[in-house]
């Protein structure tokens, strides 16, 4: 690693969350090597008043800014402000709005927050996320069969998180763990509605996380060695038999040895809106942050 990292100020403004602006910044950041960002996030800033306050503080420390401000004069004094100090003014979203406003033939609304109005879809993520919480882990099987996905596989495929994060889309996503000894109602694995993915990972990766988390659990520690939870040839065997099921129901199966739960998620969409374009000749999926 070099010596000499360029620090700078990065500004992230935004009149809604500022969820995508962390995610773009994550992942455009990540194209650099030897930098040092001091990432200064301002969320949720809606009036004249507040952006004034978010503008002494670019003042106070110069560095490049990148906005989603859809209101035009906030996004002025914005510009205005990067022009006066020569730093960088990066309104994101302006190569979006402008092909979607050519094709369209007509203006966005111009008023921040839309995506997170508390509409239909709002409540339709909220439901989702306690239908996740309500179907983790296999602890309840009585409503299964109103899942949009199940995903199924063995302990510390990434089954939780990955469900939690689809839930935010608005998902009804449950899972169903593959646990050694204990054997799964072949009704869970046949319902119509859900759409199944087998979830596996490389029994080395597999170890090595499980290893990590029962470092932090002595009890479990105790407990899971005696049933062989570490054992690299069982771990491989878990993991063959977890083959020979998604198999034999014709599952698709994703590895996620070497994928970010994002990159997990994005694959499952994918996925799952082909299935419903398949099934309905169209999807109708709602992708939010």
């Amino acid at each position: 690693m070099s010596k000499h990292r360029r620090k700078f100020t990065l500004h992230l403004v935004s009149d809604a969350t500022g969820t995508t602006l962390l995610g773009l910044s994550r992942a455009v950041l990540a194209q650099f090597e030897d930098i040092d960002p001091n990432q200064k996030f301002w969320p949720l800033v809606r009036t004249e008043k507040q952006l004034e306050k978010v503008i002494q503080r670019i003042e106070e420390n110069p560095g490049p800014v990148i906005f989603t401000f859809v209101n035009e004069k906030m996004r002025r004094r914005v510009i205005d402000c990067c022009e006066h100090l020569g730093i960088p003014c990066i309104p994101v979203l302006d190569p979006i709005f402008h092909g979607l406003s050519t094709y369209l033939g007509r203006l966005p609304k111009g008023v921040p927050g839309l995506q997170h109005i508390m509409d239909d879809a709002y409540f339709k993520r909220v439901a989702a996320i306690d239908f996740a919480m309500r179907f983790d882990d296999g602890r309840n099987t009585n409503g299964l069969k109103n899942a949009d996905i199940i995903l199924v596989g063995v302990s510390r495929t990434s089954k939780t998180p990955t469900s939690v994060y689809l839930a935010r889309r608005g998902i009804k996503a449950a899972n169903i763990p593959l646990v050694p000894g204990v054997e799964t109602p072949a009704e869970h694995f046949i319902l119509e509605k859900p759409f199944y993915i087998g979830l596996t990972a490389s029994p080395t990766r597999l170890m090595h996380i499980r290893r990590s988390r029962l470092k932090s659990n002595k009890t479990d520690q105790k407990i899971l060695h005696e049933n062989d939870y570490l054992d690299e040839e069982k771990i491989e065997e878990e993991v063959r038999k977890a083959r020979r099921l998604f198999n034999k129901y014709g599952w698709p199966v994703i590895d996620v040895s070497k994928k970010s739960i994002e990159e997990t998620a994005a694959e499952i969409l994918s996925l799952y809106q082909a299935k419903l374009e398949r099934d309905h000749g169209e999807s109708n999926l709602t992708f939010e942050n």
